[in-house]
């Protein structure tokens, strides 16, 4: 359900109005790209931006624009920008910066809440059927809400300090990552709660098998029961039963080709095999998301659905954020978020240490000439210096971001990324 893009004139702007600048964090002077307008002070920072259209949401916005002008834009007076000067520069980034922190840590909480009510419902299923599906229901309706609904959600990575064995992580991960490609494909609301639940129970099986290789390639069919017996669809059943076939035929229980795999189980599997290879069972066979989505493009694309593979890659960026890299200058640095129009160049945090790591720089590789990544790397490859700079995570985990702060303006990604490598609060998730 996408929904459709409003444009305007900056002579049509007024109080009221709920404006998206697409620009990058760094590319406007104010804390959120998205917002309502307050004041008249607002509107004229915005047209000192000289954008030539504007994006506006009629459903958030409290009237409608101005008339277009009856004057071309090029005939009118332009007001000329002050420049401001670095140092001002700097402590605007800084302020900006510290007001994510919050938001940015509302949203790691609330990650660290919905992990433990998908172990709550994991544990409790077998027990008590009907309960536990009911809030794995509700909180699948409030994640389905929140990725399909608003026009601009974000993915925001969060570090996460839980063992690497615990399930209930692993299967919201594999969650919030399922309605993410949801949102992509324009998925029904029904369809992505069906993902949604069959991605929190995927693994459910695997509660009820013995510790064995030749047992755990059961838990497709137990989980499948278990569903079925807790009163869910038959095809959240069917999902769970063949989240683990490939198109070629090689995956399991029944080794099913293409068209006889459900969609959406083609769909859960391809983001529940990427989720394994960022953190497996043993972490030092962890690849970093650079290398996972490299493995399954390159090496095993006979195995899952090329669109949806396509999808995933185009969603999370070729270097995603998290992803270590090296410049072709020789700089280290740390990939913060995407540019869906030039995936090979994203933006970089990079290791600066002339600058403060709560004001660090952060470069558009698209607008940095000659300047491209180099090649990925693993945290343990950074010299010391620059991994006590960047600060890499063990193990990263997404979660979505559209927490409303209390001008009612939802961040955008550039926003996100960058508060969530900046923080200056208690670090819920340490390394």
């Amino acid at each position: 359900m996408k929904m459709k893009s409003h444009y305007i004139h900056p002579d049509q702007l007024c109080v009221g109005l709920y404006i998206h600048l697409d620009l990058g964090w760094m590319g406007h002077p104010f804390t959120f790209s998205n917002f309502k307008i307050k004041d008249e002070g607002q509107i004229e920072k915005i047209r000192a931006l000289k954008l030539k259209q504007l994006r506006y949401d009629p459903l958030r916005s409290d009237c409608e624009p101005l008339l277009p002008p009856t004057v071309p834009a090029a005939w009118a007076p332009m007001k000329v920008a002050v420049p401001v000067s670095p140092a001002l520069d700097l402590q605007k980034r800084s302020n900006r910066l510290k007001q994510l922190n919050d938001i940015i840590l509302s949203c790691e909480r609330k990650f660290v809440v919905d992990a433990h009510r998908v172990r709550a419902v994991t544990r409790n299923l077998s027990a008590h059927p009907a309960s536990a599906r009911e809030e794995a229901e509700l909180l699948v309706n409030q994640m389905v809400k929140s990725a399909l609904t608003e026009s601009d959600v974000v993915l925001h990575a969060v570090g996460s300090n839980h063992s690497q064995q615990e399930n209930y992580v692993h299967s919201l991960n594999v969650t919030v990552l399922a309605l993410m490609l949801a949102k992509a494909l324009d998925m029904s609301d029904e369809d992505a709660r069906e993902l949604g639940l069959a991605a929190i129970f995927h693994d459910i099986g695997k509660a009820e098998s013995p510790l064995n290789k030749s047992f755990i390639d059961m838990h497709c069919e137990l989980g499948s029961r278990l569903a079925l017996q807790s009163g869910m669809s038959e095809r959240i059943a069917r999902i769970i039963l063949q989240h683990h076939e490939y198109v070629d035929g090689s995956g399991y229980p029944k080794h099913l080709k293409e068209a006889q795999i459900d969609p959406l189980a083609r769909l859960l599997g391809i983001v529940n095999d990427y989720e394994n290879l960022c953190n497996p069972a043993n972490p030092a066979d962890a690849m970093t998301p650079y290398e996972a989505l490299s493995h399954m493009y390159v090496t095993q694309p006979q195995k899952f659905d090329s669109t949806i593979l396509r999808l995933l890659i185009k969603s999370l960026g070729v270097y995603p954020p998290g992803s270590i890299v090296q410049l072709s200058n020789g700089v280290y640095g740390i990939v913060m978020t995407v540019n869906p129009q030039k995936p090979l160049l994203p933006f970089v945090m990079i290791h600066e240490p002339k600058v403060s790591r709560e004001t660090p720089v952060v470069i558009d590789l698209s607008e940095e000439v000659g300047l491209s990544i180099k090649k990925c790397l693993r945290p343990l490859q950074l010299p010391q210096d620059a991994f006590e700079y960047l600060r890499p995570r063990k193990r990263i985990c997404y979660y979505f971001l559209n927490k409303q702060p209390t001008d009612g303006a939802p961040l955008d990604m550039t926003d996100v990324i960058a508060g969530q490598q900046f923080r200056t609060g208690t670090d819920p998730f340490p390394v």
